[in-house]
C-alpha cells in the first residue's frame, strides 16, 4: 500500500485551512486518512503550522512519501533536517547527542527568524492603519481671489 503525507482541505470557500494527514495514495483528497499529524493555516502571516514532529519523522522512516507542499512544510519545521541528522548517526558520522545539539541550534535560530518576521509584519500593519490627517494647501486658495481690485 502506497502511503502519502498530504494536505486535507477544510474551511469555507476562499478561507482554506488544512490538516496534514497520512493517507493511502488511492484515497480521495478529503477522504479517509490513516493519521492526522498537524494543521496548516495559510491565511495568517506568517502561515501557522502545527506539526507533531515525532509522528512525521516516524512516518518518513516507514516510507511515507510527502507531496511537494507537505515536503516544504516538513523542511520549514525541521523534520527533514532531523531525518538527515539521524541518518548521519546511523552511518556513524557522529553521535546522537551531537545531532540533537545541531538540531537545537538550528531550531533556535529558525524560531528567532520567524519571530522577527512576525514582528516586522505587525509593525507594518500598525503603520499602515495609523490615521494621518491631511491639511488642504492654503496657497491655492490665496491665488484665486478675483475681487481684490
Amino acid at each position: 500500500m502506497a502511503v502519502k503525507m498530504r494536505l486535507q482541505r477544510h474551511g469555507s470557500k476562499k478561507r482554506p485551512f488544512y490538516f496534514i494527514v497520512v493517507a493511502d495514495a488511492r484515497a480521495p483528497r478529503d477522504g479517509k486518512f490513516i493519521q492526522k499529524i498537524g494543521t496548516y493555516n495559510p491565511l495568517t502571516v506568517p502561515a501557522t503550522i502545527q506539526l507533531d514532529r515525532q509522528k512525521a519523522l516516524d512516518w518518513l522512516h516507514k516510507g511515507a512519501q510527502p507531496t511537494d507542499t507537505v515536503r516544504r512544510i516538513l523542511s520549514f519545521k525541521g523534520v527533514l533536517f532531523l531525518k538527515h541528522l539521524l541518518r548521519g548517526v546511523k552511518l556513524g558520522l557522529f553521535d546522537e547527542t551531537a545531532a540533537m545539539v545541531k538540531f537545537q541550534q538550528w531550531h533556535d535560530e529558525h524560531e528567532s527568524q520567524i519571530k522577527r518576521r512576525s514582528d516586522t509584519h505587525r509593525q507594518q500593519q500598525r503603520a499602515r492603519n495609523q490615521y494621518v490627517p491631511t491639511r488642504k494647501a492654503e496657497s491655492s486658495s490665496e491665488g484665486t481671489t478675483t475681487s481684490e481690485a
